[in-house]
């Protein structure tokens, strides 16, 4: 061997320990944000990944100014309260996040969901996953609109020539591969300012994640995926819908109602403040108002001077509950349209911070007939306590989200080094 070949060598090997150390480095622990962006809050998670857990080391939530309906209205605002959000992560945390991955949860009436399907001729050889790649770009050519963008496309499932419900086809033989995938788009203008807003106050955004995919991965089981779920994310200025089966995503859907709309109710029902109808529906709120005795009584603040008039808790329940059937009768019917409800066999999943609504459970079992459970974090572990509540489910999804994000990153760029590795056994 001449030397020109030793010093070519002696390079690959270094840039193969280089990426070594790299790969090491994501197990040690690195640091993955969840920034849970919405109507009514800013939520900062702060986690480390390694190779068995993710350990949560820092949370901060805030007030959310800026923000009507999951989309930003005042740059500002929404960037002091991150700001404000961020401060009080990286205090409990130890720690300056302005070079860690940000992941960025999104929602809003804006955004779209769809399948779509993807072909293409193998001519009878071994499947690579350089032909994964090329069958999902084929299904993610379809027209959208201009003022819209692609954030997600997932695939569902594959087919090679008659077999159907393939999972995973590398080194099946076929003639035709074919895909379906499932497609979500969001306004480009809502897009740009969110992560705008998140550049502003110091943030590196990794990736926009719809909110409901992130949820899922924070409050769903493997085996309810399997069997079909529904999760539904009734956040502050919108609902989110998301439907699983056979492991993988069905449907998606989001409407501009949520928490805010039950708090302006109360508002205008019993003429209060939104600061005082917020405080009464979270301390004597309710879903199905003939659960509510008659005659308990209830203090509502007025404007001005005036005293605080008396009004049953019953009438209080009454103007929620109208508006909460509203919006699962508007996902239950989502759900018929989509094709998918005879197929869920794992019930229906709540959450987000209006699932704390007692009696919703009850109310959303007589809406949907399945079986309902309030979803609450999963998958981490450290200061789990600040976190546990559906109002934390987004944010803890996001990480989790990031960090299976990473660790895909991570078993490719190992096997990368693989092949290397190979090709300077095969000089040598």
């Amino acid at each position: 061997m001449n030397e020109n070949n030793k010093t070519v060598m002696t390079t690959d090997i270094e840039a193969v320990r280089s990426e070594e150390n790299d790969a090491d480095h994501l197990e040690s622990g690195d640091l993955i944000v969840g920034l849970d962006i919405g109507t009514t809050k800013i939520c900062c998670v702060v986690g480390e990944v390694f190779d068995d857990r993710v350990e949560i080391i820092g949370v901060g939530t805030v007030p959310s100014l800026g923000l009507k309906k999951g989309i930003v209205v005042n740059i500002e605002s929404t960037v002091n309260s991150i700001r404000q959000a961020v401060a009080l992560a990286e205090d409990s945390a130890g720690c300056d996040l302005s070079s860690a991955d940000v992941y960025v949860g999104i929602a809003g009436n804006h955004i779209k969901g769809f399948n779509s399907p993807g072909i293409l001729a193998v001519n009878n050889r071994e499947i690579k996953q350089a032909d994964i790649d090329e069958v999902i770009a084929a299904a993610r050519t379809v027209k959208i609109s201009e003022n819209t963008r692609i954030i997600h496309v997932m695939p569902q499932e594959y087919m090679v020539d008659d077999h159907t419900g393939i999972q995973n086809p590398v080194g099946m033989t076929g003639v035709r591969l074919v895909t379906n995938v499932h497609i979500v788009t969001a306004d480009i203008g809502a897009v740009h300012n969110l992560v705008t807003c998140c550049n502003k106050a110091g943030l590196q955004v990794a990736d926009l994640v719809l909110e409901s995919i992130a949820s899922a991965n924070s409050v769903l089981s493997k085996d309810e995926m399997e069997l079909g779920v529904v999760l539904i994310d009734i956040g502050g200025g919108t609902t989110d819908l998301a439907v699983f089966c056979d492991g993988t995503i069905r449907h998606t859907c989001e409407i501009g109602l949520g928490g805010h709309n039950l708090t302006n109710d109360l508002s205008v029902g019993l003429r209060t403040p939104l600061q005082e109808a917020e405080r009464l529906k979270e301390d004597f709120g309710g879903a199905v108002a003939s659960f509510i005795k008659p005659n308990l009584v209830v203090d509502v603040p007025t404007v001005g001077d005036r005293e605080p008039r008396k009004v049953t808790q019953k009438v209080l329940v009454e103007i929620l509950e109208a508006r909460v059937i509203e919006i699962l009768e508007m996902m239950n019917s989502e759900l018929i349209a989509s094709g998918q409800k005879n197929k869920i066999n794992g019930g229906l999943v709540l959450t987000g911070g209006t699932a704390l609504l007692s009696n919703l459970v009850e109310l959303a079992e007589q809406i949907f007939d399945l079986p309902v459970r309030i979803g609450y974090p999963t998958g981490i572990s450290g200061k789990v306590e600040e976190l546990h509540s559906p109002r934390c489910t987004t944010a803890t999804g996001l990480v989790l989200f990031g960090r299976n994000t990473h660790n895909e990153m991570a078993r490719q760029d190992l096997t990368f080094i693989g092949r290397v590795k190979e090709w300077i056994k095969k000089i040598m």
